[in-house]
């Protein structure tokens, strides 16, 4: 673990060096107040010296004052050392998430991920900014302690080393095992977490079920079950830190008796068993701090396991370097054009988890520049896999994608990504103002420009009816907005981004009538001269695009337009008659 925080540290060494010399002034002052002990017994008790008094509490008082200034920049610069590393690790963690494809979070908890990108980087802060430079203090003071007790008096310091290998065995033994439950721990808060914050995001589901008992007893399991091992991990660092406080004790009292029998022969000062009788403390003390903060140090050795099994996630999707200088332009008749914008030749995909089953199957599809395609067929025959293809969140096992001449795969990233606008069926809105939601499509995008794109998307009236207008907070995910009203904000954010290639997935199913007249109206406007796929499970929505294409079990069954598909695809035909038979 120090070795991987290391990375993280070097960058400041300036301050670790000054945090460094404070750390070991301070340690050294604390380690001279023996001194000052063994002049106040020696020079002032014992020989009825005012003098020699006055000058022991003068070394004592200038000892203090250099060790409060030589405190004050150890704390200082330790604290921030652990505050700056610390965010560095929050940052780089959530850096590499966001790079992580959809699949990840797919198989993972959010909230699982979220504990360990705030409470596991915490408790690594807590070890960085406070524990770590305790412990180092502690153990600096041991050895410091240790040797002066040499240089006091050999004899009395043997005996208490006779107890140190007896209290560094069980440290190594209950360290790990602390260690071990530490991230079990972990795992555990994380899992509760995980659970509380999906039922409160879904606080409706579970209220209109009445299911408030059922989720109570659920998370009141979870929270116990982490209770237990904690408890256990407690156990473990309560039993270590009992044993060395009594074996170090034991040691103490030992000494102490030996030491008392020179005394009283002559063959020791009281002084000097002063002194001595304040390094074995000193040393004792520091050895069961260090003890204590083993088990912080062993607690955030598992936080920090969990943030580099993170890290070390390997993206699935990976980003080219290069640009490919997308630059097709549109034209305003797109089956007058030969070179195809979006190309899908014999492309083949299975979800890992149903490995036998394609969601694609041998898909060969070109669409030209400007050309609207709508993708019509049964739930699960692989529409909504097509999107996630072409934004690269997933890679076929088999074929190739390819944008204006350029393979997906010799694209950047964001490269790619920016010729696409999607509005998917869900609209997604962030816990922001509206102001906010809107501009997500083009950051850089002035007022007029914002108001032009809500109103595009009829959704400028009743913005301007919220308490606050385009500055009004939202809720999560938009929770003070209908289905309609987010659905819109979602659609001007398309508008505002401008994009090339317009993706929509069932961009009008959460809208009543009258809306979806008007935003029809918007979308009609906005893909002129665009290229449009467009996910339809309303037929009578899709009447205006160039071709229909029909997917079957995920297959391409059948493309043409409406007429045509009427006489030549069997699927597509009891499709159309199934809906207009329903609307008449």
């Amino acid at each position: 673990m120090l070795k991987w925080l290391w990375s993280f540290i070097k960058p400041y060494r300036v301050r670790l060096t000054i945090a460094a010399i404070a750390l070991l002034v301070t340690t050294a002052l604390t380690l001279s107040l023996g001194q000052g002990v063994r002049m106040m017994m020696d020079d002032g008790f014992a020989a009825q010296s005012q003098s020699g008094l006055g000058d022991a509490l003068s070394l004592f008082v200038i000892i203090v004052l250099g060790l409060s200034v030589g405190a004050y920049f150890r704390f200082y610069m330790v604290s921030w050392l652990g505050e700056r590393v610390v965010a560095d690790i929050r940052k780089k963690l959530y850096k590499h998430l966001v790079s992580l494809p959809p699949s990840f979070f797919e198989d993972n908890l959010s909230g699982e991920i979220q504990s360990r990108l705030t409470t596991d980087t915490t408790l690594l802060q807590t070890v960085i900014g406070s524990s770590f430079s305790f412990a180092l203090r502690n153990s600096l003071t041991f050895i410091g302690g240790l040797a002066l007790m040499f240089i006091t008096n050999v004899k009395l310091t043997l005996i208490v080393l006779m107890v140190v290998p007896l209290i560094v065995f069980p440290l190594v033994f209950f360290g790990r095992k602390v260690k071990k439950l530490s991230r079990d721990s972990q795992d555990k808060i994380a899992t509760v977490g995980a659970w509380a914050g999906e039922s409160l995001q879904h606080i409706k589901v579970v209220q209109a079920f009445t299911r408030e008992d059922m989720v109570n007893e659920q998370f009141s399991d979870a929270a116990e079950g982490a209770f237990e091992v904690a408890l256990k991990r407690i156990r473990q660092r309560a039993l270590l830190i009992a044993l060395v406080m009594m074996l170090v004790m034991c040691s103490i009292a030992g000494m102490l008796y030996v030491g008392g029998s020179d005394v009283l022969t002559g063959q020791l000062s009281a002084g000097e068993l002063g002194a001595f009788v304040f390094y074995a403390i000193m040393v004792a003390g520091s050895l069961a701090a260090v003890t204590e903060v083993y088990g912080e140090v062993q607690r955030a050795s598992g936080a920090a396991e969990r943030i580099r099994e993170l890290l070390a996630t390997e993206p699935e999707i990976s980003s080219s370097a290069e640009t490919g200088n997308l630059t097709v332009e549109h034209h305003e008749n797109p089956t007058e054009i030969e070179e195809a914008q979006l190309r899908f030749d014999a492309v083949s995909y299975s979800y890992p988890s149903r490995p036998d089953t394609k969601a694609l199957n041998d898909l060969s599809l070109s669409v030209a520049p400007g050309e609207r395609i709508a993708l019509v067929g049964p739930s699960g025959a692989g529409k909504s896999t097509l999107f996630d293809l072409l934004l690269r969140f997933r890679d076929p096992q088999e074929g190739i994608i390819s944008v204006e001449g350029h393979s997906l795969h010799d694209l950047n990233l964001n490269e790619l990504r920016s010729q696409f606008a999607l509005v998917p069926q869900q609209p997604v809105l962030f816990s922001t103002s509206v102001w906010d939601n809107l501009r997500y499509g083009c950051p850089d995008a002035t007022e007029e420009q914002v108001i032009a794109a809500a109103k595009a998307a009829h959704a400028d009236e009743f913005i301007t009816q919220l308490p606050d207008g385009y500055h009004s907070f939202l809720g999560e995910n938009g929770v003070k907005l209908s289905g309609g009203q987010k659905q819109r904000l979602a659609i001007a954010r398309a508008i505002l981004r401008d994009p090339k290639i317009l993706l929509l997935d069932e961009a009008t199913s959460a809208l009543d009538a009258q809306s979806e007249h008007l935003v029809q109206q918007a979308l009609n406007e906005l893909m002129k001269n665009r290229t449009t796929l467009i996910i339809a499970h309303r037929l009578a929505t899709v009447s205006h695009v160039d071709r229909i294409a029909v997917f079957d079990h995920g297959k391409l069954a059948d493309i043409g337009t409406h007429e045509a598909l009427m006489e030549s695809s069997d699927l597509y035909k009891r499709l159309a008659q199934l809906q207009f038979n329903k609307t008449l």
